[in-house]
């Protein structure tokens, strides 16, 4: 009990309001199939007028869930091949309807394997996330509304199927393959197919949330002045899901990129969207609202084995090809993220206990999942693999810029916010 209770005094001490505390924060643990350990603190949203209208952290509040999503697009896309409509090694164009080649190595096909695995030699550029008019083509040819002079490819000197980079747009592409497919729009074939089955709350669109879990959405929150700059003393600024009383119109988006310094907060209407030509802005790469409580759910099926309940999910070979490392970083062929990514998956990617990328700092876990890390959520959902053991959390905000040097972990390529975290869950599992 004493570990437990320690657990929870470590959570309890992460709430505040100086650049190192949170606003809320919650976490849980699975040890061999049961859950040993769960709790939540702070604030899922914060009235900086009237505290009275705030609102706890709970295990149903929902949270944009940033690059964790990125597992449930693969979910879908290993679906696909399982029933036989997808193949992972085909030309990723074939299914997009347009040319996707890297003007470097136009002998090189850009495989769907390759956007799933971030071996693409595609690249964010500042914008990857674009309105419901645009085609996704925009991106890729010269002249195109978002081309940003060629930001979205790859140096020659990172060819294809070889260099990794971590790169948000990949998962926009694997959306709208998902549609080119299905002919169905990704938020609503995510629902049937993965969210429904899964049993889990929640959804990629605000505006089209029940009304029980838009009560239940949660704000993202930094340490920023009234000019935008990162401030200590600043009070909490909601810059994601800060909709107040104001509901979105149903069926209405508006654009997620971190890196635009630009706040977009246009409304566009999907009444005229056709399905295939661009997924990006439901961000297929983190735009899943969703809580705690989901990720137990996914956690549950990830530790038996595709299964939830009696019922096949994901097959053995799939999830196989989710876990296992697709890439894996030898001297000089990818950008770990300072040491925090040293082999991925698809979807998913790997830990292991003895390297810059661990998140225990006395004892070697080895661990398969995903961060998330976005307008002030940290969150991660891994577990051992062999093991039915694993752990989920949520912070909604942080009060240094993650180019501060006081974010940076003290024994690792992680953020000080996920090594203290993640060191203590993973004692709860071990």
């Amino acid at each position: 009990m004493g570990d437990m209770a320690d657990m929870e005094q470590l959570l309890e001490s992460m709430v505040g309001n100086s650049f190192r505390q949170v606003p809320g924060v919650g976490a849980l643990v699975i040890k061999d199939g049961k859950r040993v350990f769960g709790h939540c603190c702070g604030n899922a949203y914060i009235d900086c007028n009237n505290a009275e209208k705030n609102r706890d952290f709970t295990e149903e509040s929902l949270f944009r869930i940033a690059s964790i999503s990125k597992q449930y697009t693969v979910y879908a896309i290993m679906q696909l091949v399982q029933q036989g409509r997808l193949d992972l090694d085909e030309d990723a164009g074939q299914y997009l309807g347009f040319r996707l080649v890297h003007p470097g190595f136009p002998q090189t096909k850009i495989t769907v394997r390759m956007l799933a695995s971030h071996t693409s030699g595609l690249r964010d550029g500042i914008i990857y996330c674009i309105p419901p008019e645009y085609s996704l083509q925009e991106f890729f040819q010269p002249g195109g509304r978002f081309y940003e002079g060629g930001a979205h490819f790859s140096p020659v000197t990172e060819p294809p199927g070889e260099y990794f980079c971590y790169c948000n747009l990949n998962y926009g592409l694997l959306g709208t393959i998902v549609e080119a497919v299905t002919g169905e729009r990704f938020d609503r074939y995510m629902e049937a197919k993965i969210l429904l089955p899964l049993g889990i709350r929640g959804g990629y669109l605000p505006s089209n949330l029940s009304e029980e879990d838009f009560a239940d959405l949660g704000v993202l929150y930094q340490k920023k002045n009234g000019e935008g700059k990162w401030q200590d003393d600043a009070a909490w600024r909601g810059v994601m899901d800060d909709y107040g009383a104001s509901r979105p119109a149903h069926d209405t988006v508006s654009m997620q990129n971190p890196y635009a310094e630009q706040d977009d907060r246009a409304q566009y209407n999907l009444k005229k969207y056709r399905p295939g030509t661009n997924a990006t802005f439901f961000a297929p790469q983190g735009g899943l609202r969703m809580s705690l409580a989901g990720l137990e759910k996914t956690l549950l099926m990830l530790l038996d084995g595709g299964k939830i309940g009696a019922q096949e999910f994901l097959s053995p070979e799939a999830l196989g090809e989710m876990t296992k490392a697709q890439w894996v970083f030898r001297q000089n062929n990818g950008d770990t993220c300072d040491g925090a990514l040293l082999s991925y998956g698809l979807g998913l990617y790997q830990i292991k206990g003895d390297t810059s990328g661990r998140v225990c700092r006395s004892r070697r876990v080895d661990l398969v999942g995903h961060t998330g890390q976005a307008f002030g959520l940290y969150a991660g959902l891994f577990f051992m693999p062999g093991t039915r053991s694993g752990f989920a959390y949520i912070m909604n905000g942080i009060g240094l810029s993650e180019e501060d040097s006081r974010s940076q972990g003290e024994f690792s390529g992680n953020f000080i916010w996920e090594e203290k975290i993640m060191d203590a869950l993973c004692g709860l599992m071990l």
